[in-house]
């Protein structure tokens, strides 16, 4: 199974996942241990990255499983005819022009924010406070989750060189294209979070019209985050809907 990130790697959940699959979490170009593109920097170029890697290590068929940016990334690649089974959680691309532009009007100012209180993340987000203020746009719960679980994906976010160039492409680049019944390899599976406020749940019916054979779930009482919010839920869901 290949995790790829939406910019995180919800360490929480790639753990509970290892226990019964083999996981590989890749760091998509300019995050995490991977060096940036050295060209454009788009979502069809971030799925070519990915698509490679697979390709490289003779994984053709491999189950694909992303969040967010990932989630769009690993239905590109189902909508490439790469790789096998599918899940993508809480996927970017299937907004309106207005939606889209109150995405990138509200979640460039936040990770503005997280970039200038670097230093103080750990200090913040160890207060439940602190994680309520931070992150009420992206989790149902803030307060709830533990500060072991968002930290990493905060510090990840904040440090990444190539949030700014992944920004751009989700809010400057094309729509996510659709892939016609009976086209793609695997089965398909569209996890939604019924409180997520960067991709909003009126958005799970695009992303169904787009992909007819895609399965949808609701997770309830979740955010943008399912692998925050409803770590366990989304943990079964993947492993029911991939070999």
């Amino acid at each position: 199974m290949v995790w790829a990130p939406g910019g995180d790697r919800g360490p929480r959940i790639i753990d509970e996942l290892a226990e019964r699959r083999e996981v590989i979490a890749v760091d998509l170009p300019g995050f995490g241990e991977t060096p940036p593109l050295t060209g454009e920097v788009s979502i069809a170029t971030l799925t070519n990255s990915v698509g490679d890697f697979i390709r490289e290590q003779g994984l053709d068929g491999v189950a694909t499983v992303g969040q967010s940016m990932g989630g769009r990334i690993v239905l590109e690649l189902a909508r490439r005819g790469v790789g096998g089974d599918t899940v993508a959680l809480d996927p970017g691309g299937f907004w309106s022009d207005h939606e889209l532009l109150v995405f990138g009007a509200t979640l460039r100012p936040s990770i503005a924010l997280v970039r200038a209180l670097r230093g103080r993340l750990p200090a913040l987000l160890g207060s439940r406070v602190g994680r309520t203020l931070l992150l009420a746009q992206l989790s149902a719960r803030p307060w709830a989750l533990s500060p072991g679980t968002v930290l990493p994906d905060v510090l990840g976010l904040a440090d990444a060189p190539a949030t700014g160039a992944a920004m751009d492409a989700l809010t400057k680049g094309l729509k996510q294209d659709g892939a016609p019944a009976g086209t793609v390899p695997g089965r398909v599976t569209i996890g939604w979070g019924c409180r997520d406020l960067v991709t909003v749940p009126s958005q799970a019916a695009r992303a169904s019209q787009l992909f007819p054979d895609a399965q949808l779930h609701w997770f309830e009482r979740c955010g943008h985050f399912p692998q925050w919010d409803a770590a366990h839920e989304a943990t079964r869901l993947i492993l029911h809907r991939t070999d």
